[in-house]
C-alpha cells in the first residue's frame, strides 16, 4: 500500500491557499499599564472606603462633641484627622480612567516581514 507522496514545505513558508498569519499579539507595555490603572483604581476605592465612605470633600478636622461633665453642657471640639472626600474617589478614579485610555491612543504597526 503506497502512500502518494507530497511535497514536504517547510513550517516557516505558508502555502498558497492558507490563511495570513494571526495579528501580532498585545505590547507588554499595554497589558502593565491597564493593571496599573486597574489596580490604582481598586487601590483609591479602598482607601476611600477604609476611611469611612465620606460623601462629602475631604476633611482634615473632625468635629467630635463632649459633655462637660461639672456644667453638662454640650461642645463640640475638633479632632486632627484626615478623612478622604468624593474628591479623592472622583480624581483617582478619572486618573486611573485616563491612564487606561493612554493605552488605546497609539496604533500598532505592521512589523514588517
Amino acid at each position: 500500500m503506497d502512500l502518494p507522496s507530497r511535497p514536504m514545505h517547510s513550517p516557516t513558508t505558508p502555502d498558497e491557499g492558507s490563511a495570513p498569519p494571526p495579528p501580532t499579539t498585545m505590547d507588554a507595555w499595554r497589558i502593565l499599564v491597564r493593571g496599573a490603572a486597574v489596580i490604582g483604581i481598586l487601590f483609591v476605592f479602598a482607601f476611600w472606603s477604609a476611611k469611612g465612605y465620606n460623601k462629602g470633600w475631604s476633611q482634615n478636622q473632625v468635629p467630635v462633641k463632649n459633655i462637660d461633665p461639672v456644667t453638662e453642657i454640650e461642645f463640640t471640639t475638633y479632632e486632627k484627622r484626615f478623612i478622604p472626600g468624593l474628591d479623592y474617589l472622583a480624581g483617582g478614579t478619572v486618573l486611573g480612567l485616563a491612564l487606561f485610555a493612554a493605552t488605546f491612543l497609539r496604533r500598532r504597526s505592521p512589523k514588517p516581514a
